[in-house]
Parts: C-alpha cells; sequence; structure tokens
C-alpha cells in the first residue's frame, strides 16, 4: 500500500499538478480499492478485527485486540475430511455432516494436508518423532512437538480468543447469549433438540439414544451476525490453545468451544471453555479452519 502511494504522490509531482484535493481524491481513491481487494477464500468469512463487543464473553472489556482473519463458515464436513485424509472416522455417517471423532493431531494433519492441495503454504511444522517436552498431559498418549509459520497462507485451527470473537458476532455483535440468538433453539444442535423429539426431562444418555439424537447436516440452522454457522452445538470445535493446570487436582489439554449435540446448553455459550488431551477423540468432537488475512 505505502508503495503505491508514493508513486501515485510524485507522479503528480512529476507533472507539476497542483490541485492538492485532485491528488487527495486519486489517494483516497488508491486506498478504496485496495481495501476492495481482499478476497476472501470460498466458503469463509473475512472477520474484522478488533476488540470483543459482547457483553456475555468473558473477552468483554479486556485488553485484547482481535487481528483480522477469515474462518469458515461450516464445521468441517466428512466429506471434506474424506477427500483430504482418505478415510471417515466419524459415528453419524453423511457427507454434508460434520466430520467427528477426531483427534486435535488429526486436524493439525488434515490443515497441512489440505494446505498443499491448495497450493497454500503449511501453517504448521509437525514433528511426530520428538515428543514435546512441554506436554505434561498424562493422558496424551501422542505428544507430538507441533509449532508454527506465523507468516503461512495456510489453514489452521483458530485461537480461542479467535473463535470467541467471531462466534459473539465479532465487531456487527447483537449480545446474544448464544452464537446468533438467545434461543438456542434457532441456532444450535444441543441434547434437548438433536434427536427425534424434543427432551424436556433431565439428561439421561440411554434416553438420548433412544432419542436418536446425533449431528446434523452443517448450515441447517440459522447463521450468526456474521454469516457463521453452527457455532453453538452440533460438535465442539477444536482451537490450538493449552488449558494448563491450575491446581492439582485440574488437567493439561487442548481447548474446545462451541458445544456439541450431545452437550448442555450452557456448553454451547461461547464464553464457555472446554478442553481434552489432544489425542483424545469423541462422536461430538469436530473443528473448523482459519486462515490468516
Amino acid at each position: 500500500m505505502h508503495t503505491r502511494l508514493f508513486f501515485i504522490v510524485n507522479y503528480f509531482k512529476y507533472i507539476k499538478m497542483k490541485n492538492l484535493h485532485f491528488i487527495i481524491y486519486f489517494i483516497s481513491l488508491s486506498l478504496f480499492f485496495n481495501h476492495c481487494t481482499i478476497k476472501t477464500p470460498d466458503n469463509f468469512i473475512y472477520v474484522k478485527g478488533g476488540s470483543v463487543k459482547n457483553k456475555n464473553s468473558k473477552l468483554f472489556e479486556k485488553k485484547l485486540k482481535i487481528k483480522d482473519f477469515f474462518i469458515a463458515k461450516y464445521e468441517v464436513t466428512q466429506k471434506e475430511w474424506t477427500e483430504i485424509m482418505g478415510y471417515n472416522p466419524s459415528r453419524f455417517k453423511g457427507d454434508s455432516l460434520p466430520v467427528e471423532t477426531v483427534s486435535w493431531y488429526e486436524c493439525i494433519e488434515f490443515c497441512n494436508k489440505k494446505s498443499m492441495k491448495d497450493g497454500l503454504k503449511p501453517y504448521y511444522i509437525i514433528d511426530t518423532i520428538n515428543k514435546d517436552f512441554i506436554n505434561a498431559d498424562d493422558f496424551d498418549s501422542i505428544k507430538w512437538t507441533v509449532g508454527i509459520d506465523e507468516k503461512a497462507n495456510g489453514y489452521r485451527l483458530p485461537t480461542e480468543a479467535e473463535w470467541e470473537y467471531a462466534a459473539t458476532g465479532g465487531n456487527k455483535s447483537k449480545n446474544f447469549k448464544y452464537s446468533g440468538s438467545n434461543d438456542l433453539n434457532e441456532i444450535g444442535w444441543f441434547w434437548q433438540n438433536s434427536g427425534d423429539k424434543f427432551l424436556n426431562s433431565g439428561w439421561y444418555w440411554p434416553m438420548l439414544e433412544q432419542n436418536h439424537c446425533r449431528t446434523h447436516n452443517v448450515g441447517s440452522k440459522k447463521p450468526n451476525e456474521l454469516g457463521i454457522y453452527d457455532m453453538s452445538g452440533n460438535v465442539r470445535e477444536w482451537c490450538w490453545d493449552v488449558h494448563y493446570k491450575s491446581n492439582p487436582y485440574d488437567l493439561t489439554g487442548r481447548i474446545w468451544k462451541g458445544g456439541g449435540w450431545i452437550g448442555a446448553d450452557f456448553c454451547c455459550e461461547p464464553s464457555y471453555t472446554g478442553y481434552l488431551q489432544a489425542s483424545g477423540k469423541g462422536a461430538d468432537q469436530g473443528f473448523r479452519l482459519c486462515r490468516n488475512k
């Protein structure tokens, strides 16, 4: 951008045009077209950064500025996963259903493989030989060492802050309790509405099985303010961040957000943070993609 402005200004100096308003007009025009050239990848949303505006977020009024980024409209589907990875681990099968029963490590692999397939530079640096000596999670059976290339344009997992910022509506937030509504039933699949009928009694696993509770096609509920689907419910979504032990009874793990078809309504609130060992899997554990701007 700065190079473009330099040439524009010097061009007008060269031809001895002294009309300042005319120069400002052309500079403004250049800035406008530069802004408009931000190309959003297919099925992604451009998220303009800033501070969290949703008062229900735990990040509200924190001194935290989110950078601009891209986030996928939908959770990664089984069709997308199978095309890249060559297998489908999901319990509930369907091309348009979100992939689930995937570990954090598998999602990191997917990001790099899809990046290479799409001609992008992989974001993650994965060492499968040397164990991560910082990883203190006794339940993590893999412990790969995973680094990042911050300048890479490839696919990646969102950070917890990026995820929560996008889920709460970003700079278009309307202060909803969930991602896109105060009524979870409008925008998300959770334990009460994910089966054949709406369940009004308490959570009881045999009852959920009998009711055929399950995942649903991505994008089948309303989106949030930014046009992003299923950030409350359907499947829990892996994030990049680590949850560290805060007391002797706590556990270490990778963070997930958004709740899922099997979970409680409070887990679907964007402010809620859960975690699981990076090698862990579940029929309600999926993810969505991000990219740097």
